[in-house]
């Protein structure tokens, strides 16, 4: 048997850690912390729990969007003999957590609205009109910020999720400001926090999803991993594929590791060159290990997956 030819190939490009990621999330940080705090005095001022559904919605995108930008500073820090990855992790971690944080979110507006629903409070429906469209143009200027910036990372289109959130939550709240004020039923309060809290779920659940399937080194999402193996092994040259594995770093970032067993008079550098050519055009996979040997025994065409 000829000797093992290990192949590595690297490509840990910027990509998801752009600068402009980094501004833009620092901006629509600063333009959703800043109304959050007018939109919570609002509330109290005004009697309305849709405003601070609202404003604790935008609360806890504030908090994400720095914590996004944070993580998005730590995954671009260069990889260490510990870390050879570096940080890029760090993006996936603050996802997790951001997705938590909004479910707790989802919860307190839904017991406060159901408290509401049963001993409902004076709304003072003009001025929680006001409020709530000025809390809709800053939203709409955050969303075209991160939007323009035309970042993949998991923590961006996140971040895009909540603002996103946010603007179809200051336009429930103009609609309960408009009832409020044409009839004069300020039930529509709670029942529109009820609203933005099932809203708030939805984009936890998404995120929450996405982190997870990262975490567990699931196959990236649009990725077949059984055609990427059938690819491999009709390669000219290639008689085996087995232990095959491929997974996400982080978000953007595939990975694939494989064992290869060629022909015994076949070039084992050539063909791994050629695999990781295929790999990086036909499935966008720039990192990949490939182990490739000589067969001891002419062997018939097949792909063996870790499973088996």
């Amino acid at each position: 048997m000829g000797s093992p030819a290990d192949g590595h190939s690297h490509s840990h490009g910027p990509g998801a850690y752009r600068g402009g990621d980094r501004r833009a999330l620092l901006t629509a940080a600063g333009l959703t912390a800043g109304f959050m705090v007018a939109e919570a005095a609002g509330g109290l001022i005004f009697g309305s729990l849709a405003l601070l559904a609202d404003a604790g919605h935008m609360l806890s995108d504030s908090f994400s969007l720095l914590l996004a930008l944070t993580a998005v500073s730590l995954a671009a820090r260069p990889a260490t003999t510990r870390r050879p990855f570096g940080y890029k992790r760090a993006e996936i971690l603050a996802a997790l957590f951001n997705g938590l944080l909004l479910l707790v979110v989802s919860v307190w507006v839904i017991v406060e609205a159901i408290r509401r629903l049963e001993d409902p409070v004076e709304v003072m429906g003009a001025g929680m009109l006001i409020v709530a469209v000025i809390g809709l143009a800053a939203n709409l200027v955050a969303a075209w910020i991160l939007m323009r910036s035309g970042g993949g990372s998991l923590n961006v289109k996140a971040a895009l999720r909540h603002v996103l959130g946010d603007i179809a939550g200051s336009i429930g709240v103009i609609a309960a400001a408009g009832i409020i004020l044409l009839t004069g039923w300020e039930s529509a309060d709670a029942i529109v926090s009820i609203l933005i809290s099932i809203l708030i779920a939805a984009s936890a659940w998404s995120v929450l999803k996405e982190a997870v399937d990262v975490l567990l080194e699931s196959v990236p999402e649009g990725m077949d991993a059984e055609e990427v193996g059938m690819a491999m092994a009709s390669h000219a040259g290639v008689e085996e594929v087995h232990d095959l594995h491929v997974w996400q770093i982080t978000s953007g970032f595939p990975s694939l590791s494989a064992h290869i067993l060629v022909g015994q008079d076949a070039d084992c550098h050539g063909i791994r060159l050629e695999l990781e050519s295929l790999l990086r055009e036909r499935f966008e996979i720039d990192h990949t290990t490939l182990q490739v040997e000589h067969s001891a025994d002419p062997a018939p065409l097949r792909i063996q997956s870790a499973d088996d």
